[in-house]
């Protein structure tokens, strides 16, 4: 273990990192820590994306960044944080707007409205929704950054987005085949009747879409340009969530590049006598936690960090925060 330094050393033609794991264990840390670094250390072109649900990383690099265009925070460092449920919202008033339009109605009808409403409040919208906002932002910039980091919500959202991008490129595909056929038999109608074939946009846009949505799975699957690090504090439940993880990344094809401890108590704490009893019994309960992961998982962790006395929020705490995460020097 010796931290993310050697993972990069190691993997020189990385595109993309992803932090996953259980909300609250620290990905949208890591994510700003590494941005943070990577811009300012190494001068990497990055951007870092925030689709989690509870978008905090405009609070820890101290912006208003909630669903705004990229704002480049240093030389070489955006950030973006994707407001999904507006996001949503707006599609909804685009669908209702196009059917007023497109059928001359002054109002819509109940049902119509309510159904809208009810697509929209599916399972997978949220997923469906976040996917897009990444394809347009990776695809659209693919050439502009040297990095992407993304802070994805839990494991199970960031596997549901995936399985759901893998979906969408074959429906895509699918539809871009009936249409390039119907296309065809277009032309030849044309042909016969002496008139000119009409360029077909609806065609063009699904050929676009393809593109890029295969561009960013070929990129995510690739172990060579990604890697997917989960983020987990020494609890019995998150051992629980790692060994799923773990099994349900092997069914994807994903390749775990690392696992990162993170808000890990120093073991010196139970010598001190000034320390309450409560913390010390804190301190030993991660160190049999400890134990188990290094037990179960000693291949796996990359890095780990330790518990700060303040929040890790402003430029200052990322700095010591991208220091452990580069470069890990405390063993388990």
């Amino acid at each position: 273990m010796t931290g993310l330094a050697r993972y990069f050393d190691e993997n020189p033609e990385v595109k993309m990192i992803v932090f996953t794991g259980k909300g609250g264990h620290g990905k949208t840390t890591c994510s700003a820590a590494l941005s943070y670094y990577l811009a300012t250390v190494r001068k990497k072109r990055v951007l870092c994306l925030s689709i989690d649900f509870q978008a905090s990383l405009g609070v820890i690099f101290g912006k208003d960044i909630l669903d705004k265009d990229e704002v480049e925070l240093v030389p070489g460092l955006s950030i973006v944080e994707v407001d999904v449920d507006k996001r949503i919202k707006k599609c909804q008033e685009e669908t209702k707007r196009t059917i007023l339009e497109r059928y001359k109605l002054n109002k819509l009808p109940k049902d119509i409205e309510e159904y809208i409403e009810t697509i929209s409040s599916e399972p997978a919208t949220y997923e469906t929704v976040a996917c897009e906002a990444i394809v347009e932002l990776v695809a659209n910039k693919y050439n502009i950054y040297d990095m992407y980091i993304f802070d994805m919500p839990s494991l199970y959202y960031s596997i549901k987005m995936i399985i759901i991008a893998k979906t969408l490129t074959k429906w895509i595909e699918k539809l871009t085949e009936i249409r390039e056929k119907a296309r065809k038999y277009r032309a030849i109608a044309a042909t016969f009747k002496g008139e000119k074939v009409k360029e077909d946009s609806l065609l063009n846009e699904l050929i676009m879409t393809s593109d890029k949505m295969k561009l960013l799975i070929n990129t995510l699957m690739n172990p060579k340009e990604t890697g997917f690090f989960m983020i987990l504090v020494p609890e019995r439940t998150a051992i629980l969530d790692v060994e799923r993880a773990l099994d349900v990344l092997r069914q994807l094809g994903i390749k775990l590049s690392g696992i990162i401890i993170n808000q890990v108590y120093p073991i010196e704490l139970l010598n001190n006598p000034g320390v309450p009893n409560i913390l010390k019994y804190k301190v030993k309960e991660q160190q049999k936690c400890l134990n188990e992961i290094k037990e179960k998982f000693s291949k796996h962790i990359v890095a780990i960090i330790p518990a700060f006395d303040r929040e890790p929020k402003g430029l200052e705490m990322l700095d010591l925060v991208a220091e452990h995460l580069m470069y890990s020097r405390i063993k388990v």
